[in-house]
């Protein structure tokens, strides 16, 4: 079992700058991949992030030059640092926790981008 706990969201205006962090707890030595999702309101589900147990990023081109994933392993903490978001960035950002059997999922935080 491995729980997810997500921080970092609230409320900043267009072009600004917020990290997410997301702490993971319980069966860790199983995860192979960490992303990060958002739901924009009224949409599906989308992957923004992802990294890997060995240090290897994607992004989705939505995001790509904006957003940066990294990881503290010492604290088993994954981050999601975002700069120059816009009112479309707005959404529940949820991280994930891919184990091959298993996907686990935090219960999100809401990012708002607005004047």
């Amino acid at each position: 079992q491995v729980h997810l706990l997500e921080s970092g969201g609230g409320l900043v205006q267009p072009g600004g700058s917020l990290r997410l962090s997301c702490a993971a707890s319980g069966s860790i030595f199983n995860i192979n991949v960490m992303r990060w999702y958002r739901q924009p309101p009224g949409k599906e589900r989308e992957l923004v992030a992802a990294i890997t147990s060995g240090g290897i990023t994607n992004y989705s081109d939505s995001v790509k030059g904006r957003f940066t994933i990294s990881r503290d392993n010492a604290k088993n903490t994954v981050y999601l640092q975002m700069d120059s978001l816009k009112p479309e960035d707005t959404a529940v950002y949820y991280c994930n926790a891919d184990t091959v059997t298993v996907n686990y999922w935090g219960k999100g935080t809401l990012v708002t981008v607005s004047s």
